[in-house]
């Protein structure tokens, strides 16, 4: 396993500051999440994209793509819109984006693209068709470009937990996602013992986020502020077979991100 960073957490440097500033600390993995200050996929030019391809490479860092920029499609409106918005208009704004993130992916060498399916703000009787025609809708555009896509559940979303992730799977069977784990969320939405499930879902997951977290609470924390067991979970899923990027996802951590980065490492190591 390779240890990352998402670049959600570094919002207060430019991005080839994070990436050198992420190598210096010996992170060898970059979840990049395109957004207004970090390849804006409706603003960087392909000089921008290659510059950043260029450096990864010079920097060794094995890049993924992230989907989860707040206000990139609505300045109002966190997240939105999502594959579960109810004007499909809006939905394929979300679509649209998705491939535009996967094309920038393609360009900067990265394989898997990870996305979300958003809260379904009416639930009713066309919830389901609507969530499984979006996910198919997602991964068309991701795997036009090459590249992998994965489902990951998030809390209070359409799919919160990795159950309804494997609904997602079965119902839509070669048109499927694999699945980006996020370990904290699986203390937030608690399905049974996270170590246990980490390895019974190695196999199916592609990209892997990591922080501290509480359970029955959706809060991303320092390592050490929560209740996450890192060895074991950490351990399950190396043990299950997965061999891809572990990246630290801390959102609300930009303002502290170099003391964040030497807590994630230090966990990481620690953990031998």
């Amino acid at each position: 396993m390779r240890l990352g960073y998402n670049t959600n957490g570094l919002q207060n440097h430019r991005l080839d500051d994070a990436l050198r500033l992420l190598a210096d600390c010996g992170f060898e993995a970059v979840a990049i999440t395109p957004d207004v200050s970090h390849l804006d996929p409706f603003h960087c030019t392909p000089a921008e994209v290659a510059a950043i391809a260029a450096l990864l490479e010079r920097l060794s860092l094995t890049c993924s793509i992230e989907t989860g920029a707040r206000y990139l499609l609505d300045p109002a409106r966190k997240h939105e819109p999502t594959l579960m918005t109810a004007d499909s208009d809006a939905r394929r704004r979300r679509i649209d984006f998705t491939g535009r993130a996967a094309s920038i992916g393609r360009d900067l060498g990265a394989r898997v693209v990870s996305f979300w399916s958003g809260i379904d703000p009416s639930p009713g009787p066309e919830s389901e068709a609507r969530l499984l025609d979006g996910v198919r809708s997602a991964c068309a555009a991701v795997r036009h470009y090459g590249l992998q896509p994965a489902l990951e559940p998030e809390p209070g979303m359409a799919v919160a937990t990795v159950a309804q992730w494997r609904a997602v799977r079965d119902a839509l069977g070669n048109d499927a996602p694999a699945m980006t784990l996020d370990v904290g969320h699986l203390y937030a939405e608690w399905e049974g013992d996270p170590v246990a499930i980490c390895r019974a879902h190695a196999h199916e997951v592609v990209q892997v986020h990591l922080e501290d977290m509480r359970r029955g609470v959706h809060e991303h924390l320092l390592p050490g502020e929560g209740e996450v067991d890192f060895t074991g979970t950490l351990g399950a899923l190396q043990a299950g077979g997965y061999g891809g990027p572990v990246c630290f996802e801390l959102s609300r951590h930009s303002h502290m991100a170099p003391q964040a980065l030497a807590a994630c490492r230090q966990v990481w190591l620690s953990r031998r």
